[in-house]
């Protein structure tokens, strides 16, 4: 796997995340050390894109961050159509 941008990161833990999973789970399916999970997990916490639930240990991607989701995935879209019409 090539180097992949801070938004492409991101856009694999919010995917990850989407419906809950454990901190294990998303680190596995995203790629990352637990160090460099922890860092993300801080920032989208703040900016409300994930949340944790107390109640059953898991991390959940929310309203906010499914959106930021499908934008980045139509920008990969776009993107894609764009360097196959060139």
């Amino acid at each position: 796997m090539g180097n992949r941008s801070r938004t492409e990161i991101v856009g694999s833990i919010l995917d990850a995340a989407n419906g809950g999973a454990t901190k294990t789970k998303i680190m596995y399916k995203a790629f990352l050390s637990y160090g460099q999970l922890k860092e993300y997990l801080f920032v989208l916490i703040e900016n409300n894109l994930i949340e944790y639930l107390d109640a059953v240990h898991k991390l959940k991607t929310t309203e906010k961050g499914l959106n930021f989701l499908k934008m980045h995935n139509q920008i990969g879209e776009l993107l894609l159509t764009t360097i196959k019409n060139n």
